[in-house]
């Protein structure tokens, strides 16, 4: 019996290194063969990416734990990038696409992007921030749901702006250098329509000498009504009489026109808001002094301060039409401000359009409907006046009576009817 272990065959007699007895020495011997069960399968173990293993070598065979033969890409990348010459793997001088001195190549496409959005968010954030800040500066203090008997709307958006000799806010020295007087309570100094529809805009003059009725009306304060006496004054007589209410009232009932929203400015910030633009360039054809309104100048093209364009704008005496070519130049001037002031150097340097804004917004008298929308919307059509695609003109007038200027009622019908449909005005003002 054999008593060897599993198949193992052998004489006993014959144990490899059971040593002799003899002189010489063993002769070298055979082992025996021993048949061994295959060992189970094992997981192969993948070595760290960062070692550069290659895993067609398996544990054991010759080739693991060396690099791979030339040429070879295993598809393993350690993050770091070798020496190369032209054409090989990394480095300097042909790297991986990607990377560029050990590290990943800037994504342009994302940051640019990002920026984008980043830059979105910001003009987003800033717009609405300066809407909310405009709009709290915003004076709604004129109520037009007070004025009663009013006439149908037409077609367009019809503002009445009224400048008026306030001098709200202005020290004893602000009265004294644009010699506005001191004078108690507020005045019209001028007083304009302007339609904008469709047609293009139109900027009608109110000469604050116009001879007018003033209808009956509901007092803006006490609420009490007065009745219509067919009373014949001044214009301006009528916002002095009981504010804007009643001068709304008064040139709706004696023109037939809807205002939609009414717009008043004083003194002290007409003459701001200039200073604020840095002036407004205005070519006067022919050169005229006024030593009321401080008026002083010579013929040519000239850029006028606030102070300059207030006296500007008041002058009256100085001019043969008076109150008729002082609603001329006030068209003119208005149009001129407006033109300059909607520029890309204002309005995309916040250091002169928060100024401008401010300026302008601090003494802004509005109708409580009036939104920062339609302030911007009659802004752009005033400036559209002398653009070409507008028409300024004074109201149509037939004649004076006792020193009054009496409108031309045919044409103002005619003039007022084109405005309510919106159409081009054809009628010829003075």
């Amino acid at each position: 019996m054999n008593d060897w272990p599993d198949r193992r065959t052998g004489d006993r007699s014959e144990r490899y290194g059971r040593g002799s007895a003899g002189p010489q020495p063993e002769s070298a011997r055979a082992m025996p063969h021993i048949q061994r069960r295959p060992a189970p399968p094992q997981r192969p173990q993948v070595p760290p990416q960062s070692q550069g293993y290659d895993d067609r070598y398996p544990a054991g065979s010759p080739g693991y734990g060396n690099s791979p033969e030339p040429g070879f890409d295993s598809g393993y990348n350690t993050g770091q990038v070798y020496g190369g010459g032209a054409g090989g793997g990394g480095g300097r001088g042909g790297g991986d696409a990607g990377y560029v001195h050990g590290r990943p190549a800037p994504d342009w496409r994302r940051r640019i992007k990002l920026g984008a959005l980043t830059l979105v968010v910001v003009l987003l954030v800033v717009s609405v921030s300066t809407y909310f800040w405009a709009d709290s500066k915003l004076k709604r203090e004129v109520d037009l749901a007070k004025v009663i008997e009013r006439p149908e709307a037409g077609d367009g958006t019809n503002y009445l702006i009224v400048g008026s000799d306030s001098r709200e806010g202005m020290s004893a020295e602000d009265k004294k250098r644009l010699r506005t007087g001191s004078a108690e309570g507020k005045r019209t100094d001028s007083m304009m329509i302007l339609h904008d529809g469709s047609s293009g805009p139109t900027l009608v003059s109110l000469p604050r000498d116009s001879q007018v009725e003033i209808p009956s009306f509901k007092g803006s304060e006490s609420g009490k009504m007065f009745q219509g006496t067919g009373r014949q004054v001044k214009l301006n007589a009528a916002y002095a009489e009981d504010g804007p209410e009643l001068l709304v009232r008064t040139v709706e009932f004696n023109t037939g026109l809807r205002i939609d929203h009414y717009v008043e400015i004083g003194f002290g910030g007409f003459a701001q808001i200039v200073d604020a633009i840095g002036g407004v360039e205005m070519d006067i054809p022919k050169a005229f002094k006024d030593k009321k309104s401080g008026a002083d100048f010579q013929a040519g093209k000239q850029t006028l301060n606030g102070e300059q364009s207030l006296a500007f704008v008041r002058t009256r005496y100085a001019f043969a039409g008076s109150d008729l070519d002082r609603t001329k130049n006030q068209q003119k001037f208005l149009a001129a401000l407006a033109s300059q002031t909607a520029t890309p150097s204002t309005v995309l340097n916040p250091f002169k359009l928060y100024p401008t804004m401010g300026a302008g917004l601090d003494t802004l008298i509005v109708d409580k409907d009036m939104s920062l929308w339609s302030l911007a919307n009659m802004f752009f059509a005033m400036k559209g006046v002398t653009g070409g695609d507008g028409t300024s003109m004074n109201m149509p007038i037939s004649g004076s009576s006792g020193g009054n200027l009496v409108w031309d009622k045919a044409k103002v019908k005619q003039l007022v009817q084109q405005l309510k449909n919106d159409e081009k005005v054809t009628v010829k003002g003075n």
